[in-house]
Parts: C-alpha cells; structure tokens; sequence
C-alpha cells in the first residue's frame, strides 16, 4: 500500500463537492449540562443527525455518485451490521441501482426493517466472517459489484468530508476523538485534518471486545484478525480492517485506545440523558475513553465525534438498566 493510493485533501474535497446536493453539514455545538459534567468544554460533531442516522451516508453516497454504468449495471452487494447497509440503500436508490445486504446474525432488527424499506434485499447469514464470506460468494455468482464498507479509497474519502467540516466549524481545535471499526472513518477524517492541521492529535477509540485495528498495529498486519469479537458496540464489531485503512491510521492518528463496555454503557446513559442526544452505543465510545481515563481530557478544545443514532428502543432500555 502507498500513500498514493489514498485519499488525498483534493480527493476529499472533490467529494464534498459531489455529495454536497444531497447531504447538509451536521452541527458541531456543547451542550451546557455534557460540559458541567466534564467540568471543561466538549465539542461534539453531530455525525448522529446525518441522513440515514450516520456518518455512512458521506461515503455510501460518494462511491455511489462515482460510479460508472458497468459498476452499477448488474447491482450492487455489500456486508454490514447496519449503517452502512442503510446509507448504501439510501445511495443505490439515487441512481435506481438494486443493493443485496448480508447482514450477520444478531444485527439490529430496527437497522434491518429499515435498510429493507429503502429498497434493499436482506439476507441474515451467520457470524460477521460468514457474513462476509456469503457476500463475496454472491459478488462471485451473480456479477454483482462489491462496496466495502469502510477499506475503499471512495468510502474513505466520502467520509473525510467530515475533517473539512471541523476545520471549518472547530478551527481552534487541539484533539479529535473518534470511533474506529473498520477504519474508514477516523482514515478520511484524519487525512484531510492531518493535510492542513498537523499539530491537531487524533484518538482512536475501539471497544476492548472488537480492538480490530489495534489488534493489526500490534502485529503491524493489516490481515491480522480477531478469532471472536464481542461489543454492544455493534457498529464497530469488524473481524478485520484492511490494507486502505490500516495504512491511513498509521500514518494520521496518533493512538488508539480501548474502552470497557461498562464505560459504553456510562458513556451512552451520559449522551442520552445529560446531552440529551440520541446515539448508538459505537457512537458513546469516545465519552468513555474521557470518563474512562484512556484520554485526558483537557481545557484545550476536544472535539467528540458522535458518529450514529440507529439505536432500536431495547438498546435504550437495555442502557437504563
């Protein structure tokens, strides 16, 4: 893997251009009681108001709108535990291209119904490896185009147009925390703050069930994966990264982390009722790494990137508990 082969701020810029007819910039604001709790000011980035409830539609959209007529023509699959299976309907449907999603066993019944309602076929196939395994096969057999959900340059570089939103509405910003599952995310997002705010340090956060990248920087692999992943968190529940994404972190975020799913639960219970935000719990994951300890917090300006809201009303139940 070369840096060539990845996004670059032009390449990000380009894809704001293009996805920007579609798609408004999401808030980034503090919320007075999130602030007296962390007794400093947090900055959060509202990636949980985006169209289809996440920062997925950013990428989706752009690898969509991209695409040629040969790309599209026999359809498309994918895999994903939701988000992006939603933001990829949603993408599909704009250029009236048929999508087939496997989603694995356990996914949410809400992210389910309502990537179903958005004209894609659903398919419920095993574990996240035979999930994956299952897509590739029909990707084989029936000639369809396969959009990966986070390890593709044109995912990457939809997602990054989140970096250009925070320069412009954080430009005093000293720290970025965010989410990582796949990678592709914190790698767009990285490589357009890194090209123009290199002083800026950015924080990767896994939950300690699925430290998927982690688990490949440690054994410097972009191959390397995890046996079993278990997390509430299951937005960011991947076995396994890739060479696009691996290569991306290494070279723009500054550390990864890991949290409990205690600290998940806490961090959540915090989002909901002192924020009076509704997100999933992949998206709490960088509350918990300040609560936590796993990331100081600091009076210099700390931005949370709250990444999804696609939370079915158990999960919120389940939460209070």
């Amino acid at each position: 893997m070369t840096e060539s082969s990845l996004p670059d701020l032009q390449t990000i810029q380009e894809a704001e251009t293009r996805i920007r007819p579609y798609l408004q910039e999401t808030p980034a604001l503090t919320v007075s009681d999130l602030n007296a709790l962390m007794e400093g000011p947090l900055w959060l980035k509202l990636e949980n108001l985006q169209r289809t409830g996440s920062f997925k539609a950013r990428g989706a959209l752009n690898w969509v709108l991209g695409a040629d007529e040969d790309e599209l023509r026999d359809g498309l699959v994918t895999v994903s535990a939701g988000n992006h299976a939603l933001a990829l309907a949603w993408a599909a449907a704009q250029r009236k291209t048929h999508l087939t999603v496997v989603m694995p066993e356990g996914s949410s019944p809400l992210k389910i119904r309502r990537t179903e309602a958005l004209g894609a076929d659903v398919i419920i196939r095993g574990t996240i490896q035979e999930a994956v395994a299952h897509c590739h096969a029909l990707r084989d057999k029936q000639g369809l185009t396969l959009v990966h959900p986070y390890n593709d340059p044109r995912v990457m570089a939809g997602q990054g147009t989140v970096g250009l939103e925070l320069l412009r509405q954080c430009p005093d910003m000293k720290r970025v925390i965010c989410p990582i599952g796949g990678g592709g995310l914190i790698s767009g997002l990285g490589l357009a703050l890194k090209s123009e705010r290199p002083d800026v340090e950015l924080i990767g956060v896994e939950p300690e069930g699925a430290a998927t990248m982690r688990n490949a920087w440690d054994r410097n692999d972009a191959d390397a994966a995890l046996d079993t992943v278990e997390t509430w968190a299951a937005s960011l529940a991947p076995a396994v990264v890739g060479n696009h994404t691996f290569a991306a972190t290494r070279q723009v975020v500054d550390h990864i982390v890991t949290v409990t799913e205690a600290g998940i639960r806490q961090a959540t219970q915090h989002l909901l009722s002192d924020a009076h935000l509704f997100v999933e719990p992949g998206a709490s994951v960088g509350l918990a790494a300040l609560l936590e300890n796993k990331a100081a917090f600091s009076p210099d300006e700390t931005v949370l990137v709250l990444t999804g809201a696609n939370l079915d009303l158990e999960q919120v139940v389940r939460c209070l508990d």
